[in-house]
């Protein structure tokens, strides 16, 4: 009898070595029931582990209150010369020479060029005697008419011959005059279309002269804020070179361009040196109506659900989205409308709020 059981221990030992399958069936079994029994031991749990408080989220804000400032646009514009002028022959002849070169600077009534005068020394001493002559038989036409010895025909005569003299003379002297091309104001010789030797003809093209004393920055407003604007307002003008200066408006135009539907304007600044040349590019910023806002910078600016730009305010202890109206912008901020004259900003903390939201808030300190 007591036997038995090594003998059946040692058929089983024998029967899982050449069966080793039977092992990892009995393995499979367990593993089923370890698992059928696991929920059951789940909901054995205490039902206190399911009720879990989300803590509020802590943000802190800042107070705001609006301020009065102008909303401003901002331009592109290029210089251009305060005066321009293409002078022109005014009498015919010979350029028997030139006073200046291209880029020099004149002033106002300098002989740029002189035009051969021909014979008009001639005509202009004929044209002299012959008014000399005038003027005595007028006079003695006068004498004559006032002693009644002479009649009102033959007086008439004298004046008319004197007026004619008269005329000629002026003739001849504006000739003269026409011979020498003078500059109608200070400036800069920009081109010459001439040199010595050259023939020209009434109307000819002798120089282009640009006067850069003052610099016109031409610009285009569109309809929606050309009212807002008016002749002599400042603008503030920056160019490629981060060079700043100040302007004013000096012309706005009253007819919109048909192909961009955009008025012209000219800004008038200061060229002391006439170091601005014409012709480059600059930004203007102008200043429209008065309006109420708030500044703040850009960290404080955040995104909703929808991705729209705006900021985080607070409305007692509930988070409020208000989209961005934004009135100009700064170096150091920007400037916000649609606020209302008293709002409270999330500043810290606001990119783990979301709209409607209670959250722990505390006001930062000044």
């Amino acid at each position: 009898m007591s036997k038995l059981p090594s003998v059946g221990l040692g058929h089983l030992g024998s029967l899982l070595t050449q069966r080793p399958w039977i092992i990892s069936v009995f393995l499979l079994i367990s593993l089923t029931l370890w698992l059928a029994m696991g929920p059951a031991q789940a909901d054995s749990a205490p039902s206190d582990n399911k009720a879990q408080t989300i803590p509020l989220a802590k943000v802190v804000f800042e107070s705001f209150h609006a301020e009065n400032t102008f909303k401003s646009i901002d331009l592109y514009g290029r210089t251009a010369p305060n005066k321009a002028a293409n002078l022109g022959a005014e009498h015919a002849g010979k350029i028997t020479s030139l006073s200046v070169v291209k880029g020099d600077r004149v002033e106002k009534g300098q002989v740029i060029a002189q035009i051969d005068k021909g014979d008009l020394d001639i005509q202009m001493a004929r044209a002299s005697a012959m008014l000399k002559v005038r003027e005595k038989e007028y006079n003695a036409a006068q004498s004559l008419k006032n002693k009644g010895l002479q009649g009102e025909v033959a007086f008439a005569s004298a004046q008319a011959a004197l007026a004619e003299a008269k005329a000629m003379v002026s003739a001849v002297r504006l000739s003269l005059r026409n011979t020498r091309v003078l500059a109608p104001f200070n400036g800069i010789v920009d081109d010459l279309h001439i040199e010595r030797g050259d023939y020209v003809g009434i109307g000819d093209p002798i120089a282009h002269l640009i006067d850069l004393e003052k610099v016109v920055i031409e610009a285009d407003v569109s309809e929606r804020h050309v009212q807002d604007l008016e002749v002599g307002q400042q603008a503030k003008i920056r160019f490629m070179n981060d060079a700043r200066v100040t302007g004013a408006v000096r012309y706005i135009s009253r007819v919109s361009s048909l192909s961009t539907n955009t008025f012209p304007i000219e800004i008038e600044i200061d060229n002391p040196n006439q170091r601005i040349p014409a012709g480059i590019s600059s930004e203007v910023e102008l200043a429209l109506k008065e309006i109420q806002a708030v500044k703040v910078t850009p960290a404080m600016l955040a995104l909703d659900e929808s991705g729209n730009l705006g900021v985080k305010t607070l409305i007692e202890d509930r988070v409020k989205f208000v989209p961005i109206q934004l009135v100009k912008a700064e170096q150091d901020g920007v400037w916000l409308s649609g606020l209302g004259e008293h709002v409270n900003i999330i500043t810290t903390g606001q990119g783990f709020v979301r709209d409607g939201d209670q959250v722990i808030a505390t006001q930062a300190a000044n």
